[in-house]
Formats: structure tokens, sequence, C-alpha cells
């Protein structure tokens, strides 16, 4: 058999490194749950006509497909694709369960999504996110969308990783703007706008006279309304110096002033306004966000989301909502790749309890028994080697204790093999210290 070669795009974490994962996961979990999202899991595949009906999506998904056609089977498998966000299956999810649901329902999803994108540092085809989502029947407060920054905030903050900021914008202003300097086609212009950074305000300029029918005039209006930013509400009056009027333009200047008027509120500096943020799916119709990681900044937003209005809806009914999405994979692997993220040791395992001779296993068994009993992460030496080779072995995988059974009816004896100190314990008793209890991530 030739030597197997990593996929591109789909990353396999070293053990340590997904002990860091599954750390922040913990902690984002922990967040979400002080603000009362409650858990939610859907299955892999949606619909093909589901996945692909809004936003520029069709060359990201992976189809699903039986490598041999069974005549026999499930009728519908090659229309089947691997969902690409955690969004869209939430919205097929509220509209199959919507009898059951108490609303506003308030829940978050941690899993796994595939895009068939180009892989690059940071961006894969498979992926971990972390969403949380505020549906609620026919209407939306918009307090919500002012309230999904600080739950980011708050999860991002309680991680070992740089400083975010969260960039905000609400597509009822951009849109509104547009139509008021005579745009008909205000999605079309989004979708131009949303390529600023990419591509430069020049080539934007030419993609809005072309997609959407846009004169010099009206394309240097929308990339200057592009150019405003604020971390306070100073924003609305630049926005409103631009002379251009229209009823949505204000209702979305007042929603995104509440929104960052309230992240300043609990956080000083985590928000600010970014005329320039659009998000590309079509389905958002108020505030959107976009996260930064300061010093990260050339590698885009590690955490995005907004507000959608129609994305679920059953004849007559509706259920907006909001949501943001953490990218965990994307954000741990650019941090990963910088070198920004340890552990203190490469397995969870406290205590190595030494292996007198291989015929006392069974009572070093019983030993690990009792530390595991009371939360001590503990394991047997694999072999009967000398205690210095035994002590070696603990070393290389980062073990701060080993126990050695007493002999002959000497008491058993626990060493930080760090320090060197050596004292008599007993294994219904002894505890480490709290820090050494369990891998620490910094």
């Amino acid at each position: 058999m030739s030597k197997p070669m990593p996929i591109s795009g789909f990353p396999e974490w070293t053990p340590p490194q997904r002990m860091i994962e599954q750390y922040v996961l913990g902690r984002i979990r922990d967040t979400f749950e002080l603000y009362g999202f409650a858990p939610l899991e859907t299955r892999a595949v949606e619909p093909l006509d589901q996945l692909l009906r809004k936003g520029e999506t069709s060359k990201e998904v992976y189809v699903l497909r039986r490598l041999q056609e069974d005549p026999g089977g499930p009728a519908g498998d090659d229309a089947l694709g691997l969902h690409f966000d955690l969004t869209v299956p939430f919205a097929r999810y509220v509209l199959e369960n919507a009898g059951k649901l108490q609303f506003p329902f308030r829940r978050y999803q941690i899993q796994k999504v595939w895009r068939g994108e180009r892989p690059q540092e940071g961006r894969y085809r498979e992926f971990v996110q972390a969403d949380i989502d505020i549906v609620d029947r026919d209407t939306l407060p918009a307090h919500y969308e002012a309230e999904m920054p600080l739950v980011i905030g708050d999860a991002l903050r309680a991680l070992p990783i740089p400083p975010v900021r969260i960039q905000v914008n609400n597509r009822k202003i951009c849109e509104g703007f547009y139509r008021g300097v005579g745009l008909t086609d205000p999605e079309a212009a989004l979708r131009a706008v949303d390529k600023l950074d990419k591509i430069g305000p020049e080539k934007v300029a030419a993609l809005l006279a072309e997609t959407a029918g846009a004169s010099e005039a009206q394309a240097k209006a929308c990339l200057a309304l592009a150019e405003i930013s604020a971390e306070d509400a100073s924003f609305a009056d630049a926005v409103r110096g631009l002379g251009v009027t229209d009823p949505l333009l204000d209702e979305g200047l007042d929603e995104l002033v509440r929104v960052v008027e309230t992240a300043a509120a609990h956080t000083p500096g985590l928000c600010v306004a970014d005329l320039r943020i659009a998000r590309g799916l079509d389905y958002y119709t108020g505030t959107v966000y976009e996260t930064q990681m300061l010093g990260y900044e050339r590698f885009g937003s590690i955490c995005s989301g907004g507000r959608y209005d129609n994305l679920a809806s059953a004849g007559t009914t509706r259920f907006p909502g909001v949501g943001i999405s953490i990218g965990v994979t994307r954000l741990l692997g650019l941090l990963f790749g910088a070198d920004e993220l340890s552990v203190s040791r490469s397995v969870p395992t406290c205590v190595l309890v030494a292996l007198p001779a291989e015929e006392q296993r069974p009572e070093c068994n019983r030993i690990a028994d009792a530390l595991r009993r009371r939360g001590i992460a503990c394991e047997v030496s694999p072999s009967a080697a000398k205690f210095g080779k035994q002590i070696r072995y603990a070393e290389r995988r980062g073990i701060p204790y080993v126990w050695f059974p007493g002999a002959e009816g000497n008491p058993d004896e626990v060493k930080d093999i760090r320090s060197g100190e050596q004292a008599v314990a007993e294994p219904d008793h002894w505890a480490p210290p709290a820090d050494d209890l369990r891998p620490v991530v910094s």
C-alpha cells in the first residue's frame, strides 16, 4: 500500500490541537447556554433545491450520491447535498417542527459543514461552525439584532485568542440608499459592494455599472456610503450628510444605531458600524455582522451572520430570525499556523501509576480506578520497565505526576516529576493542585 496523502481542505488536528479545540468548543457552549440558547443538531444533508434557493452557493455544494445505483433504494438520493452552513438546515428544521417549538426559539448548533471552495490558510472544505439563532413567528423585534454581538463578544472574550472587533451594517441602509439614488436592482449593487475588499473601488464601480446599471454618479455615491465607519452613532449623521432620503434607509439607520449603542454599553469598542459590510448571501434583510481578530484582519471574518425575514416561511406564515456563526476551524487554523495556542500537556492524563512488576498490574489498576472515581485522569504504565524509564515516558507526554505503589507494607508515594518533590499519598484522598487536574490551554 502506498503512503496515504492528506486531502487539502480537510484538516485533521493532532491530539493536543484537538484538546484545544474541545476546550474552545466547551467555552463557546457555556456562553451560549448562559444566554439561554438550547442545543440542536440537524442532519448533514439537505435537498439540493433547499440548499440552492438562496444566495450564490451552487459552486460550493457537495452532492451526495451512491457509488453504485440502487434501483430499489430510497428515492431522491441523487438530489441531496451536504449542508454548506447551519442556517439553511435550521430554517428547514423550524418549518418542520414549528408545532413543537416555543417562540421565540433560541438555539445553538455546533457541527461540521462542507463547502467546496479553494482551500487556503484559514479556509477549509470541511470545518466546524458554532451558530446561534433566534427565530419568532411572523415578527421578530429588532432588539434581538442588538443582542447578537453581546453573545459573540462574551464567547470570544472567554477564549485565549487575540481581541476581536465586530463590524456591523444593516442591509436596509444599503438597499434604501441605493433606491434613494435611483438604482432599480439593489441586490446586484449589494453583491458588487460586497467585493470591495477583494477587488477595490475602481473595479466595484465598474461592476456596479455592469450588473446594477449604475451611472458614474450613482456608483460614486454607493462607494461614498461604503466608506462610512464609526464606533458610535455618528455614522448615521454621516449617512444623512450624503443627502439621500428613503424610508427604508431611515429604518435601517435607527436599527443600526441601537445595535452600536447596545454593544458600546456592554463592551466599549466591541462593535464598529462599517457600511461596506454587505454579506453576499441573498437571504439577509437587516443587520449583518462580520468579526475580525485583531492582528489577523488580512484573513477576513472569523464570525459572521445577520437578520433574515424570508428564509423560513410556509404559506402565509413566516419565521423571521437573526443568527451569527463562529468559524471555529477557521479561527483555530489561523492560530495554530501562527503557533499562538498551546496546551500544557499532550494527553489528558494527570497521573501515571508506575508498574513495579507485571504481576502487580491488578493492584495498580485498583489505584487508577480509585483516582478516576474522584475525577483524576490517570493511566497505568504500559510496561514494568525500570522506574527511570517509566518517568521518562511520563515526561515525554507531559504527565505531571507518577504514582509509586508501596512495597512490602510501605505507603504509596506520588512524585511531581517537574519539581522532584515526592510525598506519601493515598488514592482515596490525594488530589493534585487545580491547575494540574486538566490540561491548560493558553
